[in-house]
């Protein structure tokens, strides 16, 4: 991004770069010159430039070629290129991970030849940008997927196979980049690639983590978390920019320009320095690519030379440590008040250098900065970025000299903000003392705000101190908070939810208020996934078959294709068709898993998989009780009874939060149940579980194709939307789950009788909740005896090493004695008897698959693509900019 390259600065206190003469001249250049006349000679304006720059102009793009050629010999000397000069191996020295790292680069170089020519072209026609904010980029393995999308995978097959490599092997030398923990930041990486495909002029704005959530261990069926270390051996996508940088400031103090003036500056503190990495996004079956931009924390000073000679050693890179901790690991345990301040600095960090890059390449328009919303748009992905607002206001007001009113209102222009939870406790909110103590101007900005704010509120309910409190940013009581939501709200032209009930529950229950107060604010866009890799890529058996049946390939990039596949429902062939891949797909399961955990899975049961983030409101507690209870009917039942019971694999996995102690209980408590059951005789292979530690993109490219059956049985009302059940769903897997999130919408879809329906619906929640608070639940036998077992011991210290006593006592608390928040104890016997319904319509393999094929053509809605066509009309404001041949 030659722009920001030409503007970069260092810290006022901090050495300033300085440019050699021929490095500015040829950045002038580039700026003149927007595109190489051998690509895209349309887009310059080579007349502009005078003689001598011509001459240099004609120079430059003379040695540059006019396109990568994907022949596959061409493709090999590429690879032995990048092999013998950008990794310096020999033939004597050299592995397959090396293969791998060449073939990214290589293709990596494809993909910043259109990078460039995409970002050339929005430049000349300043077209209007979206800038996606997001704590998290959950992407998964690159190498594959831009293949695909670049349309050279069979050239790139043939030339590795020449070579000695099968691409698939490759791609299993590649690591997930640790970027996000789960539905946010995958669908950011969803979101991404669908921007890229439908050619809007886009970027995604994040952090660049150096080890990531964490890597899951199991020991002695307990969660224990170490470093994800993923970038160990590099990442061969990014481009690190250290032209690329800016300074973010903590702390410090605020002084008045001008006595009885409001005008003001930060001055002072703590000063670390945001340092980009680009990682370019393909589009599908098209030029466009996008950037995602990274930051990395990193320090004014590299190295303290006093400090060293002093003999204080530690002390002389203790700068560096603390600067660098800022984006070491995504979300840090916030369990103390070091690891809340930790997670705001994050937070800012992002805005801050966001802002100050966008902001930057915005002045090289030369437009007034009065224009900003009519080029810049940025979105919400959730409160993480919600500081965003004041850190622009900040920018207007104190560096643009803008009057309070003309900055805001630029402000509620630009921002845009996506909700994505209804549960009370996950909307952030942030001591006042502690944004005051770290961000001090920023604390005044958002008081003032919120007294603009309530002001507006005092003119439509005057009086109403209830209704002031309720939308106020600054919650007063038990302890003075800034409501980042609120916030978001406020300083946002548009706020939607993720699903159509979540929608709902946003304007009725979690910003009544607001909705009463601003009604066009508030729209729906039900979240989506890219069918691109969660069923082309991640299943290339079914992916072969829908082509084969839709007589083309198109489904790809219009998903609402898929519904060609109802005409072939009832076909016998086509659910075999069905049925031999689902069957291929599990046996590949089956194998990673006894790699894993040495469990032994029969690919003919029936795989019940419930695999998402460990969360009290996703109710994996739910599932581990039925699997008790299930364990308890095959070893009390008749040998005849015996013979009818359904073979099941009920597969778990997913993250708890480090510091979320129920979550890691309920992780312990599905690891003795599993070694219980699966050392059990009197079981046999009727019931197997198993929980797969460390789970990420690239294990879920294995399992949900795999999927007989998945779960989605979060407490009606707590789930935003979710985004598993569309995967599951769109490769033809069944769901069981309550009518919640964008369950219902796919059941609208897909068919009443694709989806096992069970438990409360949302209006019915507060009702039970307080008969549960009374304990006036009714009480089932068979929870009270799954109840009972545990009382009892029996998942008791049955792994090596566990010797804890009463390690489910917190557990067993959680439900009785009112405490029973996520009514699992309510939803229990109609969970056990949707559980039936399914082993019923498994014995009838036709059936299972007629819904399994209904399922898949069902699923049109659920592309990402559609998503982003509605922010992009509704919200956004933007067109297609494709980038021609």
């Amino acid at each position: 991004d030659t722009h920001t390259a030409t503007t970069m600065k260092k810290s006022p206190s901090g050495p300033k770069l300085v440019r050699t003469a021929s490095q500015k001249e040829l950045l002038e250049l580039l700026e003149k010159v927007d595109k190489p006349r051998a690509r895209l000679s349309s887009h310059g304006d080579l007349s502009k430039l005078s003689a001598g720059e011509q001459q240099v102009a004609d120079t430059l793009w003379s040695l540059m070629p006019s396109r990568l050629s994907s022949d596959p010999d061409d493709l090999k000397k590429e690879i032995v290129r990048h092999v013998e000069y950008s990794l310096a191996k020999t033939r004597f020295n050299f592995n397959s991970y090396h293969a791998y790292q060449a073939t990214a680069l290589t293709v990596r170089d494809f993909l910043m030849e259109q990078f460039n020519d995409t970002n050339m072209l929005y430049q000349h026609k300043q077209v209007r940008r979206i800038y996606y904010l997001s704590l998290e980029f959950l992407m998964g393995r690159t190498l594959n997927n831009a293949v695909m999308n670049l349309g050279i995978s069979h050239e790139m097959t043939k030339a590795l196979g020449d070579l000695g490599y099968e691409l698939e092997d490759l791609r299993d030398e590649e690591r997930d980049a640790a970027l996000g923990n789960g539905g946010l930041g995958r669908l950011a990486a969803c979101f991404m690639d669908s921007l890229a495909t439908l050619n809007l002029p886009a970027w995604g704005y994040g952090l660049r983590y150096t080890y990531g959530m964490f890597e899951q261990r199991i020991l002695n069926g307990q969660q224990v978390e170490l470093p994800d270390c993923w970038l160990t051996y590099g990442n061969p996508w990014e481009i690190q920019r250290l032209d690329i940088q800016y300074p973010v400031r903590f702390y410090g103090s605020i002084e008045q320009k001008r006595i009885g003036e409001a005008e003001f500056e930060w001055t002072g503190g703590e000063v670390v320095m945001a340092v980009a990495y680009d990682t370019p996004i393909p589009g599908y079956g098209t030029r466009t690519t996008l950037n995602l931009r990274l930051w990395a924390a990193m320090p004014t000073h590299e190295f303290d030379m006093n400090q060293f000679n002093q003999g204080n050693y530690q002390g002389s890179v203790e700068a560096r440590q603390r600067s660098e901790n800022i984006t070491r690991v995504l979300y840090p345990n916030d369990n103390t008040t070091l690891g809340k301040e930790l997670r705001l600095r994050q937070q800012y960090l992002l805005v801050a250098a966001t802002l100050a890059d966008v902001v930057n390449r915005f002045r090289h328009t030369k437009r007034p900065i009065t224009e900003l919303s009519e080029l810049v748009g940025m979105q919400l992905n959730d409160t993480h970025p919600a500081l965003g607002i004041p850190e622009l206001m900040r920018i207007l007001v104190d560096i643009d000299g803008l009057d309070w009113d003309v900055a805001w209102g630029i402000v509620i222009k630009v921002f845009f903000y996506t909700n994505h939870t209804v549960l009370p406790e996950a909307l952030e909110k942030w001591p006042v003392s502690l944004i005051d103590h770290l961000l001090p101007r920023h604390m005044m900005i958002i008081y003032e705000i919120n007294s603009r704010h309530l002001q507006a509120v005092e003119k439509i309910w005057p009086g109403n101190i209830e209704v002031m409190e309720e939308l106020s940013i600054i919650e007063e009581q038990p302890e003075k908070k800034v409501r980042m939501a609120n916030l978001a709200v406020v300083g946002s032209a548009y706020v939607n939810g993720v699903a159509a009930i979540h929608s709902g529950l946003v304007k009725k229950k979690v910003f009544p208020k607001f909705y009463q107060m601003w009604p066009e604010k508030f729209q729906n866009k039900t979240n989506g996934v890219t069918p691109r890799r969660w069923l082309h890529q991640a299943n290339p058996g079914l992916s072969h078959v829908i082509t084969r049946l839709l007589s083309s390939d198109q489904w790809v990039v219009d998903l609402n294709l898929l519904a060609g596949l109802r005409d072939h429902a009832t076909n016998p062939k086509v659910q075999r068709d069905f049925e031999t891949v689902k069957l291929s797909n599990k046996k590949r399961l089956a194998l990673y898993v006894l790699e894993a955990t040495g469990v032994v899975l029969d690919p003919n049961s029936l795989f019940d998989i419930h695999v998402k983030r460990i969360h009290e409101y996703k109710r994996q507690l739910l599932n581990i009780l039925s699997v008790i209870h299930r364990y308890i009917t095959i070893i009390t039942a008749k040998p005849k009874v015996k013979e009818t019971i359904v073979p099941r694999s009920v597969i778990f996995a997913g993250k708890a939060a480090p510091g979320y102690f129920m979550a890691k209980c309920i992780i312990r408590l599905i690891n003795a149940v599993a070694s219980v059951v699966n050392n059990d005789p009197r079981v046999g292979e009727l019931l197997k579980v198993v929980f797969i530690p460390n789970y990420n993109v690239k294990l879920a490219e294995v399992i949900i194709p795999a999927s007989d059956l998945s779960q989605h049985i979060s407490t009606a009302g707590t789930e935003a939307s979710g985004t598993s059940n569309m995967k599951f769903a769109i490769n033809g897997g069944l769901i069981i789950g309550t009518l919640d999130g964008a369950n219902i919408e796919i059941r609208e879809e897909c068919g009443d009788d694709t989806m096992f329906i069970f438990g409360l619906k949302t209006e019915e929640i507060d009702g039970a909740r307080a008969l549960m608070r009374c304990g006036k639940t009714p009480v089932d036998p068979r929870f009270k005896a799954v109840v009972s077992m545990i009382k009892d011991g029996t998942f008791d210290n049955v792994i090596e090493g566990d010797v804890e006593k009463g390690p489910f006592k917190p557990i067993l608390d959680s439900l009785s004695n009112g405490s029973d928040f996520y009514l699992v104890e309510h939803d229990f016997p109609s969970y056990l008897d949707a559980q039936d319904d399914v082993d019923e319509i498994w014995n009838d393999k036709a059936e299972w698959f007629r819904r399994s094929i209904l399922t898949t053509a069902g699923m049109g809605k659920f592309s990402s693509d559609n998503t982003i066509k509605q922010y992009a009309e509704e919200i956004w404001k933007v067109d297609s900019c494709p980038v021609d041949l």
